[in-house]
């Protein structure tokens, strides 16, 4: 009996208990916030609460475009990006000579970086520079007749430039430096004998004739290819205007990398010989000595003053 009356004293908490239990968990409220008292919460499949849900916002259901729909916009966006790519930051150029051998051959691709001239940079001394034809470099020589495709594909830069008239060199001088090389000899650079073995076409000297000294001017640039013999670079126009030099803002930008073909893929990176700190100390020395003269003109004048005040006081 103490066991029984134990039962029927404990059911009506259990049943307590569980209604508690139902108010906390909320399990009567389903997904689409619609109350079922009767427990048939679950009990309608996804395609019941997707047309409820539909009936009350009174939208249609969105239908998916079709892959041919897109693909006029993908294919936009991507010659768009293409296209600033190209003209921002890099550009595919082809080699149409043997000027710079073996660095470059002909045929190969080069990638150039066109994003650092944006910021103000300028060519440094023994970087691979692109750059347009200054005027007389290139009228003898033929450029290809590309058809439709190659021209827009050039356009966009998915294919190397093949009308526009640019020349590709290494930059031997900048800006303030003096270049000068005796026939046979070795390229002298602010006084300092260039070791040009390391990038210099083999048998190649590293000037057949003689030139300069010749101070580059200021916002200019030296260029010679690394095959001496077959080049004709900055030695062979001296006659135009600017004797020789480039100016800056007509360089495209620098190459950095053979892209193609893929067995001549290689970085381009600045030779060791152009980091000597010797190049920089000559270059240095006129600009000191003017400052030094200009410091002293003024004492040399006040000297001369006192000078001549004292001779007329007696």
């Amino acid at each position: 009996m103490a066991l029984g009356a134990r039962s029927g004293h404990d059911e009506p908490e259990k049943r307590a208990e569980e209604a508690r239990g139902d108010e906390v968990t909320g399990d009567d409220v389903t997904d689409d916030g619609v109350s079922h008292g009767d427990g048939t919460a679950g009990s309608g499949d996804g395609a019941d609460r997707f047309e409820v849900g539909e009936a009350r916002s009174g939208k249609a259901p969105r239908k998916q475009r079709s892959f041919w729909k897109e693909l006029p916009l993908l294919i936009g966006v991507a010659l768009v990006l293409a296209l600033l790519i190209k003209t921002f930051l890099v550009q595919a150029f082809s080699i149409p000579s043997e000027s710079m051998m073996n660095t470059l051959k002909k045929g190969d691709r080069v990638l150039v970086d066109k994003l650092t001239p944006w910021f103000g940079s300028e060519p440094e001394r023994g970087e691979v520079v692109v750059f347009h034809d200054p005027g007389g470099w290139l009228e003898t020589a033929e450029t290809p007749k590309p058809n439709v495709v190659q021209k827009f594909l050039s356009f966009i830069g998915l294919m190397p430039s093949a009308e526009e008239k640019d020349l590709i060199k290494r930059v031997v001088a900048v800006g303030g430096d003096t270049v000068s090389c005796k026939e046979g000899g070795k390229v002298v650079l602010n006084g300092v004998a260039l070791d040009e073995t390391s990038y210099l076409y083999p048998g190649s000297v590293p000037c057949q004739d003689s030139f300069g000294p010749i101070k580059v001017p200021e916002g200019r640039i030296w260029v010679m290819g690394d095959n001496r013999q077959n080049s004709l670079d900055s030695r062979f126009h001296q006659e135009l205007p600017g004797g020789g030099t480039v100016a800056a803002d007509q360089v495209v930008g620098r190459a950095v990398v053979v892209a193609w073909p893929v067995t001549r893929w290689a970085t381009l990176p600045v030779p060791g010989i152009f980091d000597q700190p010797a190049l920089n100390k000559a270059m240095g020395a006129a600009p000191l000595g003017a400052a030094s003269l200009a410091g002293a003109l003024p004492l040399v004048l006040w000297r001369r003053k006192k000078q001549l005040e004292r001779h007329t006081a007696e």
